[in-house]
């Protein structure tokens, strides 16, 4: 089982401590989502907080690290595994705080592990 607070082997993703992917363009598998808003690279919760702009009525969205799949450098993109419609309905997004919220944290994780088991919520 892959650890959705990891990001995957091949992604592009080079360690803790490389530069911040802080604006970002985001694709999901259909389009673009958003831009990287911030980047948190720690051990055990990697993820992104992407700033959606009008596409979710100004709303910001948790990624987490599992659920990308490409991170290319030079043209400034991260790919993730997902569409536009399942980045959408995942567990809402409101405040910072949550990014330490373990309840939280574990609705997202829920969410995305059973999106990439083809399981339906």
């Amino acid at each position: 089982m892959k650890d959705i607070w990891a990001y995957p082997p091949g992604s592009g993703h080079q360690g803790v401590g490389q530069e911040p992917m802080t604006g970002f363009t985001v694709e999901a598998t259909d389009g673009v989502i958003g831009q990287v808003d911030r980047h948190v690279d720690q051990p055990g919760r990697q993820h992104l907080v992407v700033d959606t702009g009008v596409w979710v009525f100004g709303k910001s969205v948790l990624i987490p690290a599992g659920a990308v799949t490409r991170i290319d450098r030079e043209a400034g993109t991260v790919t993730v595994g997902h569409s536009k419609d399942q980045v959408k309905e995942a567990p809402q997004f409101t405040t910072d705080s949550e990014t330490t919220d373990p309840a939280y944290l574990n609705e997202v994780g829920a969410y995305y592990a059973a999106l990439d088991s083809g399981s339906e919520l």
